[in-house]
């Protein structure tokens, strides 16, 4: 056992953060106060941590975590004291990009500032550099199409580089888990290494970082250093890990340096957690950790959940089948044949039961192993229609899905040329509509020397769409819109939407003016300035539309940096800008880039919503609920947690690095996903369960998954509101 580190296990509830959070405050007070080691008596031997050391290191295990346990601790501290609260891939990447300098000059790279490719720029630039070796035979013989082999391949460095495997292994690996007499065909071991390395070189020598090259960096280069050792030991006189199961390998690195030099370490563990297995976590190799330290066991609270006296007979029934003949009276079900009839009748029963005051909005939770658009949709329009309020986690839809995004989209196709292939007549259309809130400005300073009086500006969708046919001209290069008049009807279009129209053409003719005069910088500026024109006006956006506008310039920006840096580096990445920007464009189209949801703690009407998310961002976001309602408690997703599996997760875990994963290991591994999931659930309900079933799926299949024995030894239905 290694002094001054604690190791605190417990089930879901039963206490552990605020066990953290206690001890977090004890250090605090006891440092501030007194200057004594941070680490007491009460939990291990004395530590040598004075004032000369500067703070605590609490890392989390997502981002929502790192929030609210972020809040937690300085309302617990009252801000007494220097704590960073960070996730673990957010800690890598913070050091990788603080001690650039010393990894320059480890690695003998270029000196120049990193830049962080998200996902998408990640995916768009290794499909540019490999696709001279992914041809159409070997992407026919993986049997996937190109997306989704390059998407793969990036997966596996990642998994290689929070599994701590260095990159020239990861092909061996490959090949004793994919052998090539396999079922499962993958690209050869060797050209997969090539890939990877020409991959992880053209970045490192263009300042460019993945979260698989920044796990690679932290790994194998910055944390084995003496010099950053030294310097991360002196910032930090303790380190504090909440829910470490969710961690990846390396994160253990990180734990051991802290704990291997007598510095004070609580962890916290749930074995009933483990929501990130398969998505680069490993629990197995961060439980191992246990056993160098002073162990705290915590129970559940008694009467908080239904996990105490539900849980193990539950598990009984699902292994067997014939443990239960009937389940207790707070686990109920509603059962339909088709989906479409169960998504109506769970709304109806959800809004019988608040209108009866059973119940507030604020204490409902919908659950789904896997929540498409269909079901929330319908949801949330019927539950909307009663005036319910429904607040989806982390309901991250596509940018393109959004008009006003389209809208700007085409505008930027009638003002740079080479865009013309990009739009047609619909687009236009409903380009006219979303910028039809015209800004008030330019709209009076078209008809200030008008004695008519001055309408609200406005394009309905009928009159866009006339406009559209009759003064769209389509070009390949350079597609215009014509004066109004060139509609000879044009005086039934009404002086508002001709007005509008006037102006919105005013404000593209002088911005192609400007480009053609080279006044007009980068589409950046073009989209801040349409946002500004159109759709701000000084006013309050909505909060939705607030998020997708600033994701778009977000990924704007980000898309023109990296475009930045590549010029300088190869005459052949020297593109032309109308290229660059047809790129962006079809970029947001494919679906990639979503809008984040902030503030993570809703405000007004939606703090006191329903909830509704899918399993992994339930259990992820660690809420609490009276109610739950389990949708498609049939379903086979139910085994798969929620989240799929990344390509390969399997063969980087610690304990198995390279072995073969068999159908045995699948289907083990879903039994224990299984059980993990329904004691977590239990744990995070106070009173009743609803299971909701459907006969057939969406796609018209059975469903008979692996809940489908508790719907069966359910007490009768629900649907008739009698419960």
């Amino acid at each position: 056992m290694i002094a001054n580190s604690l190791w605190i296990t417990g089930p879901s509830r039963s206490g552990k953060t605020t066990r953290l959070v206690e001890i977090i405050c004890d250090w605090t007070n006891k440092y501030s106060r007194h200057r004594e080691p941070l680490y007491s008596s009460n939990y291990g031997h004395q530590g040598n941590l004075y004032a000369n050391e500067k703070g605590i290191l609490v890392l989390a295990a997502n981002d929502d975590n790192r929030r609210v346990l972020a809040d937690r601790i300085a309302i617990a501290t009252q801000g007494r004291f220097p704590i960073r609260v960070k996730t673990a891939l957010g800690f890598f990447q913070d050091e990788v990009i603080l001690f650039w300098p010393l990894l320059l000059q480890e690695l003998h790279l270029k000196g120049q500032f990193p830049v962080r490719l998200r996902p998408e720029t990640e995916q768009e630039l290794a499909t540019k550099l490999w696709r001279t070796h992914l041809n159409e035979t070997m992407i026919r013989e993986v049997g996937v199409n190109e997306y989704r082999l390059v998407r793969r391949i990036l997966d596996i460095l990642q998994l290689a580089a929070l599994a701590g495997v260095e990159s020239e292994q990861i092909g061996e690996i490959m090949e004793q888990a994919l052998p090539r007499e396999g079922t499962v065909k993958f690209i050869p071991p060797e050209l997969l290494s090539t890939l990877l390395q020409d991959w992880q070189n053209w970045c490192l020598q263009r300042g460019f970082l993945t979260y698989g090259i920044i796990c690679g960096l932290y790994r194998h280069h910055l944390l084995p250093h003496p010099e950053y050792q030294q310097r991360l030991l002196q910032r930090y006189q303790g380190l504090v890990a909440d829910d470490v199961g969710d961690y990846p390998a390396i994160a253990r690195s990180l734990f051991t340096a802290f704990l291997q030099t007598g510095k004070p370490s609580i962890f916290t563990y749930n074995p009933d957690s483990n929501i990130r297995w398969g998505l680069g976590a490993d629990p197995d190799y961060l439980e191992e950790l246990a056993a160098d330290c002073q162990v705290e066991i915590l129970t559940p609270q008694p009467f908080s959940s239904l996990s105490p006296p539900l849980t193990s007979s539950i598990l009984e029934l699902l292994s067997d089948g014939m443990t239960l003949s009937t389940l207790p009276d707070n686990i109920q079900s509603i059962q339909t044949t088709s989906r479409s009839q169960l998504l109506r009748e769970t709304a109806e029963h959800i809004i019988h039961h608040i209108k009866s005051g059973a119940i507030a909005p604020v204490e409902i939770a919908i659950i789904a192993p896997g929540l498409d658009a269909i079901a929330r949709y319908t949801l949330m329009e019927i539950l909307a229609k009663q005036n319910i309020p429904v607040q989806p986690i982390n309901d991250q839809r596509p940018l393109i899905a959004n008009p006003t995004i389209r809208g700007l989209l085409t505008l930027l196709a009638l003002v740079y040329p080479g865009l013309g292939r990009l739009i047609d007549r619909d687009a236009v259309a409903e380009m006219l509509v979303v910028l039809s809130n015209v800004s008030k400005d330019i709209v009076d300073s078209e008809i200030a020397d008008t004695s008519e009086p001055k309408p609200k500006p406005g394009i309905d969708p009928v009159r866009a769409g006339l406009i559209a046919d009759n003064c769209f001209q389509p070009h390949p290069d350079t597609p215009r819109l014509l004066p109004i008049t060139s509609f000879e009807r044009w005086d039934r279009l009404g002086y508002a939407a001709t007005t509008t129209y006037n102006a919105i053409l005013a404000w593209i003719d002088n911005q192609r003016q400007q480009y053609a005069h080279k006044t007009l910088l980068n589409p950046i500026f073009l989209l801040d300035r349409a946002i500004q024109d159109f759709l701000w006006n000084g006013s309050n956006l909505p909060y939705q539309q607030l998020a997708a506008l600033r994701e778009l310039l977000e990924t704007a920006q980000h898309y023109w940096e990296i475009d930045t840096r590549l010029r300088q580096y190869s005459p052949s990445e020297n593109i032309r800008n109308d290229s660059t920007l047809s790129e962006f464009i079809q970029l947001l189209r494919r679906g990639t880039i979503t809008a984040n949801p902030y503030p993570v703690n809703p405000i007004g009407r939606n703090a006191k919503a329903i909830t509704l998310a899918s399993i992994f961002q339930y259990r992820s976001q660690r809420r609490v609920h009276r109610w739950h309602y389990w949708l498609d408690v049939g379903s086979p997703l139910w085994a798969k947690g929620g989240a799929a599996t990344l390509f390969g997760a399997p063969f980087f875990l610690q304990h198995r690095l390279g072995n073969p994963w068999t159908t045995e290991d699948e289907a083990r591994t879903e039994s224990l996903r299984v059980q993990t999931i329904i004691t977590d659930l239990l744990a995070r309900v106070q009173e009743r369960v609803y299971l909701c079933h459907s006969e057939l799926a969406v796609n018209g299949q059975e469903q008979l998954g692996p809940l489908s024995p508790l719907v069966h030894a359910c007490i009768g239905s629900t649907i008739g509101f009698e419960s």
